[in-house]
């Protein structure tokens, strides 16, 4: 389970539907579409854009979405435990769907950890299984910018949240409006 909380268990279908609801109305509601443009105010501002996943914020001052709105409010957040929602929630005066939301886009959305690249093998090959004589392969690397990735995600993500009448100009240039 990661820290947002979410689970592949989905016995409980309407307790599921309750929920989507709930972040539905978190991201639509006044205090969400406020955080939301809090948050990426607090994104363009950052003078590295990268982000961290898992944890609010690391020893070095990288932050993940929630940490760079936490620093730019000035918060102690080293002191949040970033696997409890609730109290992330009750921190940053969100509620507990909304908070979850942007940790589970954040850590498991915006940017894949991993890439996958075809390689082709120079040289003789065994003839049985796995190989078949193939001398193609598609080998899994880690992602040298999964952090910069994770920034354009989760900037993403959050402009395609937010309300046109509630944005700030900055957002609805972006989008095409004025």
């Amino acid at each position: 389970m990661s820290r947002s909380g979410y689970t592949d268990d989905c016995e409980d279908q309407w307790g599921l539907i309750r929920w989507r609801g709930a972040v539905n109305s978190a991201i639509k509601g006044r205090r969400g579409q406020a955080f939301l443009c809090e948050a990426l105010g607090a994104l363009d501002a950052m003078p590295v854009k990268e982000l961290i996943g898992e944890s609010l914020v690391t020893a070095d001052g990288e932050f993940c979405t929630l940490g760079v709105v936490g620093a730019a409010r000035g918060m102690d957040i080293a002191a949040i435990d970033p696997d409890d929602r609730v109290a992330v929630a009750k921190s940053f005066g969100i509620s507990e769907a909304l908070a979850a939301e942007i940790m589970y886009e954040n850590d498991e959305c915006a940017v894949s950890n991993w890439l996958y690249l075809d390689i082709e093998i120079c040289g003789p090959m065994r003839s049985g299984y796995p190989d078949r004589g193939s001398h193609k392969r598609s080998v899994m690397v880690a992602n040298p910018r999964v952090a910069e990735e994770r920034w354009i995600g989760m900037r993403r993500w959050i402009t395609s949240q937010i309300k046109p009448h509630a944005t700030p100009s900055f957002v609805a240039s972006e989008r095409g409006s004025t």
